[in-house]
Formats: C-alpha cells, sequence, structure tokens
C-alpha cells in the first residue's frame, strides 16, 4: 500500500524518497535524473511525495529567442533562415556564459575546498547511520542496495543470509536506478520500476520469484502501479511527462493486457493508488484544482472500474477504505479546506458524504495514514506540527503538538493497517531526522533514540508573523546559532517560493547546519501562494493574485531587518524553480532590500508576449496557477506587470547567481539566457551612468550544468553543486 496520501494532497507534486549510498535519507522528483550508483529508492511499500516540484504537464518545444512581436516570415526559406540564426545566437551565447562561469569559480576554488570538507563531515556525523528501507511480508523481509533486491528471514536480515533476486546490472539495466518496488501479496511476483539519467520516463520490470527469479515481463513508459491480486497488476502509461492511460496486465495462463482508463482532459494527470487495507485500487485523476476517482475492487479485478464521484469543479477528494466505508478526503462543503468525511461504498455520491472531522482554520493537512480502528492526520498550524489521531472505536479525537523546533514529517511505510503503531520522522532545516512512534495501544507519543545521532542543541528556532500590505499576517521561521551575537551585523539567507500550493522544503540539509554554525541566519517567508496555511492560503496567491506573494515577500524581508535581524547589505535571496518569480520580481521593485539573489532552475523569463501565449498552450495545467493569458488580456496584463524579464530596468541590481541545466524540460535553457542577457545590461548600463567611485556593479553569474535535473539530486550531486 502507498505511504499516507501525501501524493495527493500535493496535488501533482510527485516525488519518491531515495537513498544514496551513504545512506542519506533524502527527497527526489519522479522525474529526476540520478546515477543508480548515487541513488537507493525508499518507495519500497508506497510511494510518498513532497512539495518539491512544479506539476507536470507537457513538454515545452524546443524554442530560442522569441522574435519580435509583429515580425513576419513572408517564406519558408527565410524561417529556415532566421531558425539557424537563432541556433548559432543560442550556441554563441552558451558557450559565452560558459567561459564566463570556468573563469569565475577559478576564484572560488579555496572556498570551495573548504565548504565541500565541512560538508563532508557534517553528513557523515548526521547521516551515515541511516537505516536502508525495508519490507516486511511475514517473516520475509525485502530491501534494496546498490541497484539490488535482496530476500531475507526477518531474524537474519542483519547477519548477511540474503538471497538475491534481482540486480539491475545482470539483467542490462546498468545505467538505471531503482525507483518503486510492488510485490503481490502472495509473493510469486515483485514489480519494479527502473529509471535512468537519460529519460523522463521509468521502465517497469515484474518478477517470477521463486527458487530462480526470472523476468516474466517488461513495459516501457510506467508511471504508477499497483497488484489488483496476486496475479493481476494495473500500471498507467506515461509520455511527454503527461499520465492519462491506466492498463491492466494479467499473469495467469492466459496473459493479456487491456487498456482500462482513459483521461481525456489534458490537464488532468492519472496515477494508481492501493488502499489501506488492499480492498481497492483507485484509479485518481487530479488536476490542481479538480479530482475524480474510480474504484477497482481488488476481489473482481476484471470488473469495470466504479466512479465515486463524478468531476465537480473545485471539488477535490481522495479515497481510503475501512469496513466497507469509504473514507473521503476532500474540501466538498464550506469552508474550502480538507475535510475527512465517510460514505457507504455501494453508494458513495458526494450527497451520501458523512462529516467525520473537520480541520481547523488556517490547519495545512500535510498527510493522513489510515489504520484498522485510527487515523493519524499530520498537520501544520502557525508553523508548528500536531498529530490529530482519531479512534473510530471511542469516537475521540487526541491532538499532540509536536517539538517546537520540528518543521517537516516524513512518514515510514507501514504495510499492515492492523499495526498498533505508527512510525515517522521529524525534521528540520538544521536539525536531522528524529524517529518517533506513535502507539494506538499506549495511546502516548514515543521519541526513538539513536546514540549515533549527535543532537543539535545550539540552534534557536523563531516564529514571526510580518504584516502584508493588506494587513494579513505571513508566517517567518527563522533559525540562529544561540551563541550568536550582535545579530544586525550577521549574514542572513531568506527563502521564498509561494506557488502551487506547495510549503517551503524545510527538510534538513547539510548546508542549511553549516551556516548555521558559521553564524548565519536562515529565514523561510511562507508568502501567499504556497501551502502552508491550507488550500486558502494557495488561492489567495494564485491567478489575479499573485502580487499578494511578492507583497508578503517584502514585508517579511522588512520585518526581518527591524527586528534586527541582519541589514539589505548581509541579506541573500534563494529561490528555485516558480519561486524565482516573486525572487525575480522583488529584485525589480525592491532591489535595496538584498545584497545578493540565488535561483535555481528558476522561471524568470517565461514572458516576452509570444513567450507566454506559447507557454500557457503547451502548458495547460498552469493556467490553474497563473491564470489564462490565451483568452484574458487582462491576465496578460496582470502578468506583465511582475514578470521577473518583463520589469527589468536601469537600476542597481544585487548580485545573481543562478543555476540551470541544458536539457530542462520545464524551464528550456534558451529563457534563462535571455534573462540573464537583459539583467546583466540593465546593471551595467546603471553603473556606466553612475561612474562614481566606489559604486555597486553586480555580479551577474549563470552556472549551466550540462546534466542535471528540475529537481532534487542525489547527495553526491548536490554536494558538488
Amino acid at each position: 500500500t502507498c505511504v499516507g496520501l501525501q501524493n495527493l494532497l500535493q496535488g501533482l507534486s510527485f516525488s519518491v524518497k531515495c537513498y544514496s549510498k551513504h545512506n542519506h535519507l533524502q527527497t527526489v522528483c519522479l522525474y529526476s535524473k540520478i546515477k543508480h550508483q548515487k541513488c537507493h529508492i525508499l518507495d519500497c511499500s508506497g510511494g510518498t511525495c513532497t512539495h518539491r516540484t512544479v506539476p507536470p504537464g507537457s513538454i515545452m518545444p524546443w524554442r530560442f529567442f522569441s522574435c519580435k512581436e509583429g515580425t513576419k516570415i513572408p517564406s519558408k526559406r527565410k524561417q529556415n533562415t532566421s531558425i539557424t540564426t537563432s541556433q548559432h545566437l543560442y550556441k554563441d551565447l552558451l558557450k559565452s556564459e560558459q567561459e564566463n562561469w570556468n573563469d569565475i569559480s577559478a576564484g572560488y576554488k579555496a572556498m570551495t575546498k573548504r565548504i565541500k570538507e565541512k560538508l563532508e563531515e557534517l553528513h557523515n556525523k548526521y547521516m551515515f547511520n541511516s537505516g536502508l528501507p525495508r519490507i516486511r511480508f511475514g517473516e520475509n523481509v525485502y530491501f534494496e542496495e546498490n541497484g539490488c533486491i535482496f530476500l531475507s528471514k526477518a531474524d537474519d536480515v542483519d547477519e548477511g543470509n540474503v538471497d538475491i533476486l534481482f540486480n539491475t546490472e545482470d539483467l542490462g539495466f546498468s545505467d538505471a536506478f531503482i525507483q518503486r518496488i510492488r510485490i503481490s501479496a502472495d509473493e510469486r511476483y515483485m514489480a519494479i520500476s527502473l529509471k535512468s539519467d537519460n529519460s523522463e520516463e521509468a521502465t517497469c520490470v515484474i518478477m517470477k520469484l521463486g527458487n530462480f527469479p526470472a523476468v516474466e515481463k517488461v513495459i516501457p513508459s510506467v508511471f504508477s502501479f499497483e497488484w489488483a491480486t496476486n496475479d493481476v497488476l494495473y500500471y498507467t502509461s506515461q509520455k511527454n511527462l503527461k499520465c492519462q492511460n491506466v492498463f491492466m496486465t494479467t499473469f495467469t495462463n492466459q496473459k493479456h493486457t487491456e487498456l482500462v482508463y482513459t483521461e481525456p482532459d489534458a490537464r488532468f494527470f492519472v496515477d494508481i493508488y492501493c488502499t489501506k487495507d488492499r480492498r481497492f485500487l483507485t484509479i485518481n485523476s487530479n488536476s490542481k484544482t479538480t479530482s475524480e476517482v474510480w474504484l477497482v475492487d481488488c476481489r473482481h479485478p476484471f470488473k469495470l472500474p466504479a466512479l465515486v464521484q463524478a468531476r465537480t469543479k473545485g471539488l477535490i477528494y481522495h479515497i481510503e477504505h475501512r469496513n466497507d466505508e469509504l473514507y473521503i478526503l476532500t474540501t466538498y462543503g464550506e469552508p474550502a479546506e480538507y475535510k475527512l468525511m465517510k460514505a457507504p461504498v455501494a453508494s458513495s455520491g458526494m450527497e451520501n458524504w458523512q462529516l467525520v472531522y473537520a480541520l481547523e482554520k488556517k490547519t495545512k493537512l500535510v498527510d493522513l495514514e489510515m489504520f484498522s480502528d485510527h487515523c493519524i492526520m499530520f498537520l501544520k498550524n502557525a508553523g508548528h506540527l500536531y498529530l490529530n489521531v482519531i479512534s473510530f472505536v471511542s469516537h475521540s479525537v487526541q491532538s499532540i503538538k509536536l517539538p517546537a523546533w520540528a518543521c517537516e514529517f516524513e512518514l515510514e511505510s507501514h504495510p499492515e493497517h492492523t499495526t498498533s503503531t505508527c512510525y515517522f520522522q521529524l525534521t528540520s532545516p538544521v536539525h536531522p531526522p528524529k524517529r518517533f512512534a506513535y502507539s494506538f495501544k499506549e495511546n502516548n507519543l514515543i521519541e526513538q533514540a539513536v546514540q549515533e545521532v549527535p543532537i543539535i542543541t545550539n540552534c534557536h528556532t523563531t516564529r514571526l508573523l510580518a504584516k502584508s500590505k493588506d494587513e494579513t499576517s505571513v508566517p517567518i521561521t527563522v533559525f540562529h546559532n544561540m551563541n550568536s551575537k550582535e545579530l544586525h551585523r550577521k549574514p542572513l539567507l531568506v527563502h521564498v517560493y509561494g506557488a502551487y500550493g506547495i510549503d517551503l522544503n524545510m527538510s534538513f540539509k547539510e548546508e542549511k547546519l553549516m551556516l548555521i554554525e558559521e553564524g548565519w541566519i536562515l529565514a523561510y517567508c511562507h508568502v501567499r501562494g504556497g501551502g502552508e496555511l491550507g488550500l486558502s492560503w494557495h488561492k489567495d496567491g494564485c491567478q489575479q493574485n499573485k502580487l499578494k506573494g511578492l507583497h508578503d515577500l517584502k514585508a517579511c524581508i522588512t520585518l526581518l531587518h527591524e527586528l534586527g535581524f541582519s541589514q539589505p547589505k548581509y541579506t541573500a535571496l534563494a529561490a528555485a524553480s516558480a519561486g524565482g518569480v516573486l525572487a525575480g520580481a522583488l529584485c525589480n521593485t525592491d532591489p535595496e532590500l538584498i545584497r545578493a539573489m540565488v535561483l535555481q532552475v528558476s522561471c524568470c523569463r517565461p514572458f516576452m508576449d509570444c513567450d507566454i501565449k506559447l507557454y500557457f498552450l503547451f502548458h495547460s495545467p498552469k493556467q490553474e496557477e497563473w491564470g489564462n493569458p490565451l483568452a484574458d488580456e487582462k491576465c496578460m496584463k496582470y502578468i506583465k506587470s511582475y514578470c521577473p524579464y518583463q520589469n527589468i530596468r536601469t537600476q542597481c541590481y544585487p548580485s545573481v547567481f543562478i543555476t540551470a541545466y541544458e536539457n530542462d524540460q520545464r524551464i528550456p535553457l534558451a529563457g534563462v539566457l535571455g534573462y540573464v542577457q537583459k539583467l546583466r545590461k540593465a546593471a551595467l548600463d546603471h553603473a556606466s551612468k553612475t561612474s562614481k567611485k566606489g559604486s555597486w556593479i553586480p555580479n551577474i553569474i549563470l552556472d549551466i550544468q550540462a546534466s542535471g535535473s528540475h529537481c532534487d539530486s542525489s547527495w553526491e550531486d548536490s554536494l558538488n553543486e
């Protein structure tokens, strides 16, 4: 079964958890390009998901620089000449930026060496002892390491008495890493997804287990898969970052494969989930604002899927099952936040949904785990983490506030819904994962002590509220060294995202702890557009409300400085992906607030006129976040009002460091090159006009990496970056 509903709650921000060869627990996007030597799975018994990536969509067609508005191309011959010219311009700019980066980076070798040694020291100190993920079936334990899958008896797993079931190299998949494992209930079959670093799509390999494990079938271009019965597998096919078809394949005497479901709307992404009790497979078709679920009865896997509730615009719902009742996590009713409801399987329409539990206002539901007699909700409220334990026996709810330093949950696999204990980890950017357990029998929280991992004691966590332009209170989480004096003289690194209803990533990173130890202040601004305060927080910062996120960010940085956390000349701003829109916009409107900005694969320039139209034409799912400039001129004008590229002007800018990847399908490199060129020209024009002695000339640096991913990378790759 899957681990919770987090993959659904985060919309389409799909990711898996994986381990590097140093057993470093990380979150990595399903589409990331990671060599198998550097990354191993955690998604053994379920696909968890985090808040780190933009939603999947169509591949943006390969384009170079846009022609000016109104330019006409009268003949095919001239069009080909124009394309050739653009290609040469693109290659020249690419070569120029690479040479510039090589020249600049050479001056940082000593600093790079020192930082790398420090990060490796912290990694070995805090993360080396993370355990490998395991799947337990009765007395059997399955686990993966170095591209191999092993089987052992539970009592022998630590003694080295293991059988090898699968080896990527022996079967010709040497360039792939293992992404997900699903084992049939009778343990006769094992389905494995493999992914290489040169493809966005995974391959599913089905092994027949026994005394001599053998490959039974290979299915290309697969995203998610689940066993309906011992010998019936359902899976989704992936093409161009979209999943719209569901297939069923059988491994009985009469083997066959057939199409079960097709999603006609390109805005919707389809995946498969198995309820905790293995009673149903759910076919989930989700956009960012609407969802629809079909049920496959695992007792009758050849019957047509049954619709739970027809899609209704603005209605999101997800399904679990217990005792012949569907438990429905949904936005149905007022307010439009998540509620837990239930309905009989036989009459599942929303007219029959009954409320079980409703969240408090401005509370974020991070995840939900269903057990035989209990349900655990993992919640965020005003930056603090909580557990709400719902008892279906006593019909009571117990709320447990978790340690103040904790900022993120990391759930562990619970393949048996009858278990009496729920295990999870708590972490923060500067606190390594710490294991906890909730016992249903004892009704209490148990901290799992690990002597090998030192406890962080010198870091102080502060939670603030900044008043935005419209008087809305915006949360900020601040970390600093308890021993630091004169905080107004310390360097400050501010983080922002604010899009797609996704929370800022606040899981542990060695580089964040290193900065704290060296006296830095870290601040995380939970602006509107993100999901930290629930669905309404996202709604209040998307489409025609995007500027609210920018106002929030300005208010947060201003408050930090007013309270004595650093000052503008020591402040840097960091953002990734869609977070670059707000960061880049702040650079244009209030450049005096920061001294430097770091952008990682950020979309600062999809937005010249014809860029905008083509971008949204081929990325229709993004219209739910940014609006539809294809059909609405007001929307086009609004996007232009904050677009980081459109609003560059001759003024004093902070220094900017941008990381980009040559083959990033979500943010084409040509757009990043155009943004850097225009920003650099504006900064230099301003410097030439002022020409005062000692005047500020910013560094505008672009690091173009030949290989890499829009999403998180392995420990080794992130260390190099």
